[in-house]
């Protein structure tokens, strides 16, 4: 897919990623190990992704913000310790290993680990088509209406490109997550979320209102306001939340075996109910919650202001944002107090929205695909334990989703936790399913009439 066209007389890819994250590029390493280990047996994949280049929550690439997962928990390192894609072989190629050990952390700053991202996936560069997205998937049937592969569709996304299709037997879904704003808030010049924080405010030079509104109680809200704080001197940061102050992560080791690959056997077998209540038990291992070196910085920080009797960093707890007004200069929002239903209008140059994430549903993606695959009693996707979604007995075809799978496998499906482990286990499928489809071939071949 490097800038040539592939049609349905070339050989079928054994794989198509859509999308080029972190997901899919631990996908790639895995497919390239495997490949290295067994040429006889090696998996053709290529992957889509819209951005001209690799990137991963470069508006959040803070600096001195480090990263909430070990650096072990890389592409690699928990799936195969050896393999030349690890972080620690990273650093000896970069010249910093020694430097990094010294440090005495598991947590590199997240701007380091994203230019180990961006090192592995160098590597792949005649095996992703960037600029490009998905427009459309559309199955191949065969004449007893089987469907054993599907054409992917391909459009530019940033330029004048001819238009593509892929054929494979194989999909993975890594688009990642879509970012949520409160009802009836739309985005603006000058209300943004986080994931755009870094662009956005480079464009301010001269605050006007000298005030600045983030809403939200999770690591990327404190993050925001403590760079908002830091970045414009002059100007008052407001972190608007319900709760009575941030809440710290659990990070504690026996909290911390939810992100165990074991965990994920262990939640993908339990009844529903016990389901739920895993999730309920451990979502304070990662959302809504704050670094606990972070709080009480911030902490600190608001206290000596006011001693000082400047107060620039305002904690509005027990509160809710109403209404945003988006204004030539800024925004005019009302923050309401939850407790006293008192409200106060704010004049402010920007307001950042650390509302978190929602996952993509893959089935605006699947076209007509999408009404054969099988869905549980609350409508959600069954998705087996190798991460393939179940589908109709006629579809041969395998759709495997990197993340949105919470209800099945777990809250590391969202997480860098497991990827390592999750890339080892669908590349152990795609050879499992390959397999399984020749022998059916065989099968086919043994029982055909005209043969016999």
């Amino acid at each position: 897919m490097s800038g040539r066209r592939e049609d349905s007389g070339q050989p079928a890819q054994d794989l198509v990623g859509i999308g080029f994250g972190p997901s899919n590029l631990a996908l790639a390493i895995a497919v390239a190990d495997h490949n290295r280990r067994d040429g006889q047996r090696a998996l053709r994949a290529r992957f889509v992704e819209q951005q001209e280049r690799f990137g991963w929550h470069r508006g959040m690439l803070l600096e001195g913000a480090t990263m909430q997962v070990s650096f072990l928990k890389d592409l690699v390192t928990m799936r195969d310790p050896g393999s030349r894609f690890s972080f620690l072989m990273y650093l000896q190629e970069r010249g910093r290993l020694a430097d990094f050990i010294n440090q005495k952390t598991f947590f590199p700053t997240r701007l380091e680990f994203h230019d180990y991202f961006e090192w592995c996936a160098a590597e792949f560069t005649d095996r992703v088509a960037y600029g490009r997205r998905v427009t459309g998937i559309r199955p191949v049937r065969t004449a007893d209406g089987r469907v054993e592969a599907v054409d992917v569709l391909c459009a530019s996304s940033v330029g004048d490109a001819p238009r593509e299709t892929v054929r494979t037997l194989n999909i993975s879904v890594g688009t990642g997550l879509t970012p949520r704003l409160p009802e009836g808030v739309a985005a603006g010049e000058h209300v943004w979320h986080t994931r755009d924080l870094l662009f956005k405010a480079s464009g301010i030079k001269e605050p006007r209102h000298r005030r600045f509104v983030v809403v939200g109680a999770g690591q990327s809200a404190a993050e925001a306001a403590d760079y908002l704080h830091r970045t414009f001197p002059e100007a008052e940061v407001n972190a608007v939340f319900s709760r009575y102050g941030y809440s710290p992560a659990d990070d504690s080791p026996f909290a911390n075996r939810i992100f165990d690959p074991s965990a994920v056997d262990a939640f993908f077998t339990a009844p529903a109910e016990v389901k739920q209540d895993l999730y309920g038990y451990h979502r304070n291992t990662n959302y809504s919650v704050v670094d606990g070196d972070l709080i009480e910085q911030l902490y600190r920080t608001h206290y000596q202001e006011r001693v000082a009797g400047r107060e620039r960093l305002r904690i509005l707890n027990t509160s809710e944002l109403g209404e945003v007004e988006h204004l030539d200069d800024g925004a005019r929002v009302v923050v309401r107090s939850l407790t006293t239903g008192e409200q106060q209008v704010l004049d402010c140059d920007a307001v950042v929205m650390a509302t978190g994430y929602r996952p993509v549903d893959p089935r605006a993606l699947l076209g007509e695909l999408a009404a054969d695959c099988l869905t549980d009693g609350e409508g959600r996707l069954r998705v087996d334990r190798d991460h393939r979604v179940l589908m109709a007995d006629h579809i041969d075809v395998g759709v495997y989703l990197q993340g949105g799978t919470e209800h099945t496998h777990g809250i590391t499906s969202s997480l860098l936790s497991t990827l390592a482990v999750r890339s080892g286990e669908v590349c152990d499928s795609l050879l499992l399913r390959r397999t399984a489809r020749a022998l059916r071939a065989d099968r086919g071949r043994e029982t055909d009439p005209v043969r016999g």
